[in-house]
């Protein structure tokens, strides 16, 4: 019995994961009485699997859950061991970031916010039941005990009905040997809310004394002042930064794990859900990309307070004797001494395409869901849709228009998008390629997208707000001002050009246009313009320059987001009777009436829907109207 808590909320939030955190932490900032559930305190946003934060496109969503208000990049920020900019050989659209974050001091940052937020109460205890009339919910059931509520928002990340797997062995557990969430799921179907069964795993952990570093490639964080969140403006010194490590299977391993394949928990029939395409166990490559001689892994200190060396890229379901046998065909392990063995965890997960765009249940008015529960997978992916979760429910129980992103907004406004109009099989995992305006969606520019939205909302503080106008305003005047700085004739510009570029300086040259030839960069040329930089940091200057060096192309992203803005901006009744409808193929009425989309912008990404489709539902809208 949850004897601590009241009887009245108006939002309950259920699973203390990433997506849990963000949601309840976001209700409550916005003055809503907040009751944020946990099977386990002491594992509030715990990190399971690889104690990581970012990576690619990953690292772009910190960012945009930073300029919205919310936490992750900031406790990010607190815990990091070591810090990457990734893809800085390629386009400003793909950079981003990635931490290696402290398995400890992450979630004891986020529990120090939590724990100082207002209007937020943290319990223990397990829903087994959503409490409901015919159209709506009204709060949850623990065991006998009713707590009611305006909302609710299901965040149980993979521990419904959770069964942890170890070659042919199945056991009723969450990950890392905590409870599993119980009873839930039936009662969820029982709703009419359909099911399916999803899979992730984790790779093994390695005592750091047993490994021989000698044998292994070092790899080293980025030189830089960066940080996750634009509050922060200071980042760990590259000096400061703990070091990883990269090695690779061999012909052995691949031996090991074929002659062994019949034993692991997924080709031995042990598993029934699906797992992540884009991070697949170790045997799973092996099979797959069979014509690989070897595969990259890397290892990473889990925390500085801990001997554990996480093994990237060797997830398993091997048994424990196969796992050590497999580790230590590998080179600078073979006398590698196991903390922890590797497993594969299913789990119950809610379909998303019953999921409207404000990631509320169709069906059930007032019952929201986010993170890895709607199909998702990763930390970064569960925190985005879990901020989004907690607004939105704030929102509707203030009769406010819904908050939703579009997809040339944010990478979090593609991700649902992406889930409520296309649905998923397997966890769905953020990746640049699925973003169709990566040059209007950098890294750099997440605050320039989002802060006025997240100011809007109330979850920026004025302070800040007025700060980043400063900086918006600062960037705008020293655009201009390179757009209007001519030179004249400059010997030492001149013989650096022709070195850089092999075309020297024209004359009336303006400083922009210089920048817009490839390979001359704003560092470059700072000491030959007599124009002070110093209202902006590295991030901004980096951004000012982006958006000159890349004009044109922003330019034509703008207006392809443009003619997408006018299909998101014709709005399709809920009530459409999509099956019998005359025009529309049989494929898109079933689909169509599956989704039944808000837009129809939303309605031409749904699978099976074709041009043709489109224009029935754009004549149907113009006679309706």
């Amino acid at each position: 019995m949850l004897v601590k808590v009241d009887k009245e909320y108006d939002i309950i939030v259920v699973g203390a994961g990433h997506a849990g955190m963000e949601a309840a932490i976001a209700s409550a900032h916005l003055g809503h009485k907040t009751l944020l559930l946990t099977l386990d305190k002491n594992h509030m946003a715990e990190m399971p699997c690889n104690p990581s934060i970012g990576g690619s496109a990953k690292g772009i969503v910190v960012r945009e859950i930073d300029a919205l208000g919310g936490m992750m990049g900031k406790a990010a920020d607190m815990a990091t061991l070591q810090m990457k900019m990734l893809n800085t050989g390629k386009g400003p659209g793909v950079r981003c970031l990635r931490a290696q974050a402290d398995k400890i001091g992450y979630p004891s940052a986020m529990k120090k916010i939590a724990y100082e937020t207002e209007n937020l109460t943290i319990e223990e205890g397990m829903v087994d039941d959503i409490l409901h009339d015919e159209k709506s919910i009204y709060g949850v059931k623990i065991q006998d005990q009713e707590i009611h509520s305006k909302a609710v928002i299901l965040t149980t990340g993979t521990y419904m009905e959770a069964q942890v797997l170890v070659g042919h062995t199945s056991t009723s557990s969450g990950p890392d040997k905590q409870k599993p969430s119980l009873g839930l799921s039936k009662n969820l179907e029982k709703m009419g809310i359909e099911l399916f069964r999803l899979k992730t795993g984790t790779p093994p952990r390695i005592l750091d004394s047993s490994i021989h570093y000698e044998k292994l490639e070092p790899q080293y964080g980025t030189k830089g002042n960066y940080t996750f969140s634009y509050e922060n403006d200071h980042g760990v010194p590259i000096e400061n930064q703990v070091v990883c490590y990269l090695t690779y299977t061999t012909e052995k391993t691949h031996e090991i794990i074929r002659s062994h394949l019949k034993e692991s928990a997924m080709y031995g029939g042990m598993v029934h859900g699906v797992g992540p395409r884009y991070c697949p166990s170790i045997e799973d490559k092996i099979v797959r990309f069979a014509d690989k001689p070897r595969h990259q892994l890397f290892l990473e200190p889990e925390s500085l307070k801990m001997n554990s060396i996480y093994l990237q890229g060797f997830s398993t379901s091997m048994p424990t004797n196969v796992q050590e046998e497999m580790v230590h065909s590998l080179p600078g392990l073979e006398d590698a001494i196991f903390l922890k063995y590797a497993y594969a965890i299913e789990y119950d997960a809610i379909r998303p395409l019953q999921l409207d765009a404000t990631l509320m249940v169709k069906k059930w008015n007032g019952l929201f869901c986010a993170g890895q529960i709607v199909g998702t997978s990763g930390y970064e992916e569960a925190a985005g849709l879990g901020l989004m979760a907690g607004i939105n429910a704030s929102r509707w129980i203030e009769n406010k228009t819904p908050f939703i992103l579009r997809r040339d907004e944010a990478y979090i406004g593609v991700m649902i998008d992406d889930l409520v109009s296309k649905g998923t099989e397997e966890p769905y995992r953020l990746m640049s390629s699925r973003a169709e305006y990566r040059l209007l969606m950098r890294h750099d520019n997440a605050d320039r997208r989002l802060t006025p939205y997240g100011y809007e909302i109330g979850l920026i503080s004025e302070k800040r707000y007025q700060k980043f106008k400063e900086k918006e305003e600062n960037i705008i005047r020293l655009k201009d001002a390179l757009e209007h700085y001519y030179f004249g004739e400059n010997k030492a510009l001149d013989e650096f050009l022709i070195k850089t570029t092999s075309i020297g300086l024209k004359i009336s040259s303006s400083a922009s246009s210089l920048l817009k030839r490839p390979g001359v960069y704003l560092k470059e040329i700072m000491s030959y313009l007599d124009i002070d930089f110093s209202s902006l940091d590295e991030n901004a200057l980096f951004q000012l320059e982006t958006e000159i060096k890349y004009e044109g192309y922003i330019a034509k992203e703008i207006q392809e987001a443009e003619r997408l803005k006018k299909m998101e901006e014709i709005s399709l009744p809920s009530d459409l009777d999509y099956l019998h409808m005359n025009g529309l193929a049989l494929e898109a009425r079933q689909k169509l009436a599956k989704v039944n989309p808000h837009s129809l912008g939303q309605a031409s990404r749904i699978p099976g829907v074709n041009p043709a489709d489109i224009a029935v539902l754009l004549m149907h809208v113009k006679r309706g109207k």
